[in-house]
């Protein structure tokens, strides 16, 4: 089985590399190909049997002043992959985000629960996972994730150690709920999913348990051996941003047992595994 990793230099394609490097995989990111032109993609991802889409644009917050470049990266990007793949016959992993949901739920979204994007990001989304969904109807594992961190780029756990070494006191938002997921989780997931040969569809690859951006800060405090107490609880409105932050990005995990998986372990437990696995230190 030959994969592709489309966006191989990104923090979740670089762990994707690493899973896959007893395999056949070839990693591609915007130096080899881009993902808004048909050709490119087709040219690009020929001749191989998985197709692993993580390249997207992600800044949420320039989304919203520059929602056509994101959209044809994160909406006619995927179409453009979902289309090369119907034509060589190869399975697409698409990565998708809690940002297609409006955030305003009290209990977690079910993998089929009413969409609603609040932001530019968001939409730009969710029409990805439209072309997606109606161009590999039969031959898609579209898979939503959300807070991810990993040992690779930046990203909030990095953050919020840095910010430690120089405040002697942190504020960090408490009334946003999620689950912190750390890539390496996610791909080892994914993987499995494909190799287990579950079914097509939309699955939530995200951590279990839930916390918020607040506690996320007193466990790292409490990984890298000093006071949780330093970190102070606030609310979203003293950190304004451009796009809405969802308010609930909890996800529903239902679906894995309906296809014989387990879904990903607690988000804490997640977090200690990847302080001794090395990919963040105190230092």
């Amino acid at each position: 089985m030959k994969w592709a990793v489309l966006g191989h230099a990104g923090m979740l394609g670089q762990d994707f590399m690493s899973a896959l490097a007893s395999r056949d995989v070839s990693g591609f990111d915007r130096a080899e190909f881009d993902i808004t032109n048909a050709e490119s993609v087709n040219s690009t991802i020929s001749g191989f049997d998985v197709v692993v889409n993580c390249a997207a644009w992600t800044a949420v917050d320039d989304a919203e002043v520059k929602e056509p470049a994101a959209l044809a990266i994160n909406g006619t990007g995927p179409k453009n992959v979902a289309e090369a793949c119907k034509q060589t016959g190869a399975k697409l992993i698409h990565i998708s985000t809690d940002y297609v949901f409006s955030g305003d739920a009290t209990s977690p979204y079910a993998e089929d629960a009413l969409v609603g994007p609040k932001s530019a990001y968001g939409r730009t989304k969710l029409a990805g996972e439209i072309a997606v969904r109606e161009t590999l109807p039969n031959d898609h594992y579209l898979v939503r994730t959300a807070w991810l961190y990993g040992e690779h780029g930046s990203n909030f756990i990095k953050a919020m150690i840095n910010l430690e070494k120089t405040k002697d006191k942190i504020s960090v938002v408490d009334d946003q709920l999620g689950q912190p997921t750390w890539t390496k989780d996610l791909v080892a997931q994914i993987v499995s999913m494909v190799e287990n040969k579950v079914p097509a569809g939309t699955y939530h690859g995200t951590s279990s348990g839930q916390t918020s951006w607040f506690g996320l800060t007193q466990k790292i405090y409490e990984l890298i051996g000093v006071d949780p107490s330093r970190v102070l609880p606030t609310t979203t409105d003293a950190f304004p941003r451009p796009a809405p932050r969802p308010a609930y990005s909890v996800l529903g995990h239902d679906k894995w047992s309906k296809v014989g998986m387990s879904p990903i372990r607690n988000w804490d437990e997640a977090l200690g595994a990847a302080f001794v696995d090395g990919a963040f230190s105190a230092s």
